[in-house]
């Protein structure tokens, strides 16, 4: 789950991370409230959305005017900049062509920036352990940083037994360049944002660009937290914070049927058991020159109901030019999916090519299901032959 800015910094300075003083806004005259209590004279509006590159997005009804991050000199000019951007589309390098509309912004007060650097954490599934990546090349996108200059990124993997330890935070500052006293705040910041990654279950936390001050100050000028949908449960006031504005509208249709789905840019939609079996059907796909529309995994436990619900989600997407349904029936019978499958046909009126690879218990009355609905289902031995009847297919019905 994601959240916006604003409240993944209202969430580390809790834990004692510096961040710059602030508060959001929904309207010109919120914002300008804001600024009031702030110690100007410079200000920064943010556009708080789901997404990343805000300076230097564009709105899609002026897109030669300036981006979703301004930095402003008086009141009069903070209530303008709200303006411009409340009620309008911020198209950045992550949002797509779409956009998305900002529905609400943030008011910070301006600081004395001397350097930019990057600081995250995240985990890492190499070593199974929480890792710290920092960086002298703040501002930039950490990609494009590890493309270009990957020796610029140090990384630190933490043992978790011992957690984060104050040699680690000064093994890092002093990679970063600090000294003096900058070397203690640093410290006392990374120290802090692991004891918030931590404790509220984070699964990547961001600061980009973490920057030193004139006065040898180090504040969190942007932030970016991420967390573990499993560990929800322990954090209601986290999972308060979930824009579901911000989040693909199927994706949260399928989270409400336990379905794990997530939408991609190719035209044959994939319904699979298991998520391991489901990368692989994408895989063959790909490799019988086709392209996956979706990652939909239907669990092993699902019902005739969720199956129909699945292939509805499969269909709303209007880019599907066919259906691949892959299913190992271990847990899962596979009459029970063939039902499903057929009763979801019946119901949306199935017009685009649809393949069934079923294997695995129940197997032979799953197929026989199938062959007497009556519907134009084309019946696969294996995973190859379904990849290679469902690409021609689509081919076929182009």
């Amino acid at each position: 789950m994601n959240i916006h800015e604003y409240q993944a910094k209202a969430l580390l300075e809790k834990f004692g991370v510096a961040v710059p003083k602030g508060a959001v806004a929904y309207t010109p005259q919120e914002a300008e409230k804001v600024a009031r209590t702030l110690a100007g004279p410079a200000y920064v509006v943010k556009s708080q959305i789901h997404a990343g590159g805000r300076g230097a997005g564009r709105f899609a009804d002026n897109p030669s005017g300036k981006g979703g991050v301004r930095v402003v000199k008086s009141l009069d000019e903070v209530s303008k900049a709200a303006a411009d951007m409340l009620g309008h589309v911020l198209v950045t390098k992550q949002t797509g062509p779409k956009g998305r509309e900002v529905k609400r912004i943030y008011v910070e007060e301006g600081c004395d920036i001397k350097r930019e650097l990057y600081l995250g954490m995240l985990i890492d599934r190499k070593t199974s352990r929480i890792t710290v990546m920092a960086s002298t090349e703040g501002g930039m996108e950490i990609e494009e940083v590890a493309h270009k200059t990957p020796e610029k990124i140090i990384r630190i993997a933490i043992d978790p037994v011992t957690g984060m330890e104050g040699f680690h935070a000064r093994k890092i500052a002093f990679a970063l360049g600090l000294e003096g006293k900058q070397v203690g705040a640093a410290t006392k910041f990374m120290l802090a944002m692991y004891k918030a990654f931590t404790s509220l279950d984070a699964s990547i936390v961001e600061i980009n660009p973490l920057v030193v001050t004139g006065a040898g100050d180090i504040l969190a000028l942007d932030a970016k937290m991420n967390f573990d949908d499993n560990a929800l449960f322990r954090h209601v006031d986290v999972e308060a914070m979930r824009d579901e504005a911000e989040e693909d509208p199927t994706e949260l249709e399928a989270a409400k049927h336990q379905l794990n789905y997530v939408k991609l840019d190719g035209s044959i939609g994939c319904m699979v058991n298991g998520a391991g079996l489901a990368m692989a059907t994408m895989d063959i796909i790909k490799l019988y020159g086709g392209s996956p529309a979706n990652f939909l995994d239907v669990g092993g436990g699902a019902t005739k109901e969720r199956v129909t619900t699945a292939f509805k989600l499969i269909l709303s997407d209007a880019h599907v030019e066919g259906i691949l349904v892959n299913i190992f029936g271990g847990i899962m019978r596979c009459d029970v999916i063939a039902e499903g499958i057929v009763a979801a046909a019946r119901e949306v009126s199935l017009h685009v090519p649809l393949v069934v690879r079923l294997e695995g218990t129940n197997v032979k009355l799953g197929k026989k299901i199938l062959a007497e609905s009556g519907l134009p289902i084309l019946s696969a031995d294996n995973l190859a032959d379904a990849a290679e009847k469902i690409t021609k297919a689509v081919k076929e019905a182009a």
